[in-house]
């Protein structure tokens, strides 16, 4: 139960390099509820302004996850504020069944690497009613990740809801059964993405992303989905991007109900396609690339 404030140090030394990645974790927990209204500060403002992506001079180092959840089951999070985390807020690892709700993710637009929630090698997750600000991806979902539900969330500022990175380094990657429903997106600078790499193996499959509206984001890059009433604003030109590899073409996207325009005028939005098959169902604008019916 967290009620009031937990606040890290602020110096970086108090971390050694057996430690640098988690600052606080919970590992091999079954029945585990973190909840109480309360409020885990990550005090990251040092962390930031040491990073080689805030000063390319700097060497690139590991930096503190705010909140680990490894190896549990039956897991609750819910009624919690993760602010100025040293990089990703919330990570879960190696989890089954877990639920979370009503969390409050904030950290400035310029924060480099600071995640709001983090999914890999769990299965059985429901995330309903979040707000996230932040830096970087306001969901990385990554390898491993089976049977995802996401519902009511509100992000922005940051990168969007990115499926990935999959298949790096020529490794084999699963992500299959996720269902993005009800989200709003502010000013981020994608909005759902689904990135692999090209030489690795595995698949995503059965994604769907739903009942999105967009303002302001810059573009949508997708492959392997479903969109389906998804309507809002681009800052630029380009709204939608279907990029595919050439030996592996993409096949199975669906759009479905899509209305983006740019910024600021009344125009539609242009759009980019490459190796992908596509088809529509109901309006869909802009269209990327001759579509099959």
């Amino acid at each position: 139960m967290v009620k009031g404030s937990l606040m890290a140090s602020p110096e970086r030394s108090d971390w050694s390099k057996e430690t640098i990645r988690h600052w606080i974790l919970f590992s091999g927990v079954t029945g585990l509820t973190v909840t109480g209204g309360g409020t885990i500060d990550g005090n990251g403002k040092i962390w930031w302004q040491n990073s080689c992506k805030t000063n390319s001079k700097l060497p690139c180092t590991e930096a503190p996850t705010a909140l680990t959840f490894y190896t549990c089951k039956n897991l609750k999070v819910e009624n919690l504020k993760v602010v100025n985390s040293q990089q990703i807020k919330i990570s879960v690892e190696d989890c089954t069944n877990v639920k979370m709700s009503r969390l409050s993710i904030t950290a400035p637009e310029t924060s480099p690497n600071t995640d709001g929630i983090h999914i890999t090698r769990s299965r059985d997750v429901q995330m309903t009613d979040c707000t996230i600000k932040t830096g970087d991806d306001c969901m990385s979902i990554e390898d491993g990740t089976e049977s995802l539900h996401v519902r009511n969330m509100v992000c922005g500022p940051g990168h969007g809801i990115s499926i990935g990175s999959l298949g790096d380094h020529n490794s084999e990657a699963h992500v299959s059964n996720v269902t993005v429903d009800n989200v709003r997106l502010y000013g981020t600078t994608n909005g759902a993405r689904i990135k692999t790499w090209q030489g690795g193996k595995g698949h995503a499959k059965n994604i769907v992303f739903q009942n999105m509206v967009m303002d302001n984001k810059s573009a949508v890059e997708v492959s392997d989905v479903l969109f389906k009433n998804i309507w809002g604003t681009s800052a630029s030109e380009e709204a939608i991007m279907l990029h595919c590899s050439s030996s592996v073409p993409c096949h199975g996207i669906t759009l479905e109900n899509v209305k983006l325009t740019v910024k600021g005028s009344n125009s539609d939005a242009k759009s980019t396609c490459q190796n992908a098959e596509w088809k529509k169902s109901g309006s869909v604008s802009p269209q990327p690339c001759g579509f099959r019916n």
